[in-house]
């Protein structure tokens, strides 16, 4: 049998292993709430009643991946995680909370759980309330939203420093940090590590904001952000290009430290589809994004082991081949239900170019709203589809949204155990 690092190195090879390798709460973008953490580890008996789960990234309310869960469900992937989160506090001093939806979990100490008057959670940038907030829950919710704490600025006479404050070479706190927790994972596990570093990502629009910063200066509102992609398009390319410049000098620094015992490394979260086409024209990807995207992968790919992965939501199909051709060896989250994403399509177009790291089954429809039958129909249909030759990891389609039923957690993950195994069944 495989161990899981060799699993999933076999499958990013474009080459069939023993079985489909499985990511849960690898990344950011491929974990789980934690209310459904919390029902998925009842159901499965590794918790007792009330036992509460940690919120290991506050923004999304992701739920802590366990051991004891990773081995479980027989999970292929392992998160190298950070220090921080997205409000700037650490993962430290942990206390407990409930959710709105009567979820028992634990939060750093810098997660605000007092409510407003009218029920609102309001989050704070590095926990310090003497500043605006830069995130909200609104009662009854389940995620935050970012606030927009722009101030007026004068669009003719723009300052570079302002939109790269957050960009900076990584602290030696930060880097000892990094390189202990992957000599760890690397000895103690057989798990594939999959690292996320800040600023390799050119105009995430969820960083934009940037909510972990106390008084963020230059273009901050999302809608200005995406209006200047135009309108400045050059300057835009200048934040880019300083940018580029230090992810380039943090990858020499991190790699120093943890050598090739990363499997995957996310070079870029930003979203270039809506659910019906193209966010932005690909020629405005090409002119602006590419470079610095290949710039990265190009570095990486010289220097190192690791594949690299960008996840981009929606219909993305008209950049796919630009993806590939900057150096992408991952593709997530695969939106198959998105214009022109069909699923058989891409794997007969794209499957020899470039892996699939989720599309695994709908979350936005099937997962939520279907039956547990729908869920193993849609679950079968995907292995079947995007399993041959390798190049695929199976992920649901973005983080496993809450107020799921536990049926339908469990109808998926069954499915892949019974059928995820090489040579796949047609």
């Amino acid at each position: 049998m495989l161990s899981s690092r060799e699993r999933v190195q076999r499958a990013l090879d474009h080459q069939e292993p023993d079985r489909i390798p499985l990511d849960l709460g690898g990344s950011g973008v491929t974990g789980m709430h934690v209310s459904t953490v919390y029902k998925l580890r009842q159901a499965l008996g590794l918790d007792s009643p009330g036992t509460p789960v940690k919120v290991i990234e506050p923004y999304q309310l992701l739920g802590e991946i366990q051991p004891d869960l990773i081995a479980a469900l027989g999970v292929d992937v392992i998160e190298l995680p950070g220090r921080g989160t997205m409000f700037g506090f650490k993962k430290t001093g942990w206390k407990p909370w409930t959710t709105f939806d009567g979820t028992p979990v634990l939060v750093p100490d810098g997660f605000n759980t007092v409510p407003e008057p009218d029920g609102r959670i309001f989050m704070y940038p590095e926990g310090d309330k003497s500043v605006p907030a830069s995130g909200q829950m609104p009662e009854g919710g389940y995620y935050f939203d970012t606030l927009i704490r722009q101030d007026s600025f004068d669009a003719d006479n723009l300052t570079l420093d302002d939109n790269i404050e957050e960009f900076e070479l990584i602290s030696d706190e930060d880097l000892e940090f990094c390189s202990a927790a992957a000599k760890r994972l690397f000895a103690t596990t057989d798990k594939a590590i999959f690292a996320a570093f800040p600023g390799l990502s050119f105009g995430d629009i969820a960083q934009v904001p940037a909510p972990w910063l106390k008084n963020p200066r230059g273009i901050r509102d999302i809608e200005e952000w995406y209006i200047s992609l135009a309108s400045h398009q050059d300057f835009v390319k200048e934040i880019f290009e300083r940018q580029c410049e230090i992810a380039l000098l943090n990858l020499q620094k991190v790699y120093a430290e943890v050598g090739n015992r990363i499997s995957v490394i996310l070079v870029s979260a930003t979203d270039f589809g809506l659910q019906t086409g193209p966010f932005i024209s690909p020629n405005v990807y090409r002119e602006l994004f590419k470079p610095f995207n290949k710039r990265l992968n190009d570095w990486i790919h010289e220097n190192t082991t690791w594949k690299t992965f960008i996840h981009s939501c929606g219909s993305v199909l008209a950049f796919i081949p630009d993806f590939i051709d900057a150096g992408f060896d991952i593709l997530n989250p695969v939106q198959t239900a998105a214009t022109d994403m069909d699923a058989a399509a891409l794997k007969s177009k794209f499957g020899g170019q470039i892996a699939f790291w989720g599309g695994g089954v709908d979350t936005q429809s099937t997962l939520p709203f279907g039956t547990a039958d729908e869920v193993r129909s849609e679950v079968l249909e995907r292995l079947k589809i995007f399993g041959p030759g390798g190049g695929f990891v199976f992920n649901t389609i973005h983080n496993v949204q809450p107020k799921i039923a536990v049926e339908n957690v469990l109808a998926m993950y069954e499915t892949v155990r019974e059928y995820g195994k090489y040579p796949i069944v047609k």
